[in-house]
């Protein structure tokens, strides 16, 4: 049986390049919807930084961390627009960007 950070990094390693999911997102879709903080944690603590891409999480206004872990705010959002996702006022647009879940093959073991 997988623990719930495993569950986490296992749906983040599906949001694909040029799209993002928020923590809210991440936590329903690894099976329980008020592990919204425990996505943060479990982020934070990211143990393949360079295979889950923790760097496409953002809060529910699609604003950056300003607690990412790897490098900083600005490193998260640098990282993102080299991906081709753009920022308005500090904020990706989630109506464009926003990952819908399906994009990828999401399987859960």
């Amino acid at each position: 049986m997988k623990n719930s950070f495993t569950l986490i990094y296992d749906v983040v390693k599906q949001i694909p390049c040029g799209k993002v999911a928020t923590y809210g997102q991440i936590a329903m879709l690894a099976g329980n919807p008020r592990w919204s903080r425990v996505v943060g944690y479990a982020l934070h603590v990211n143990p393949e930084p360079g295979i889950i891409p923790c760097h496409r999480v953002v809060n529910r206004f699609g604003e950056p961390s300003s607690a990412f872990a790897f490098g900083g705010v600005n490193e998260q959002i640098a990282l993102l627009e080299n991906e081709g996702v753009r920022f308005t006022d500090g904020r990706v647009d989630l109506s464009r960007y926003l990952w819908d879940g399906k994009e990828e093959s999401f399987v859960l073991d």
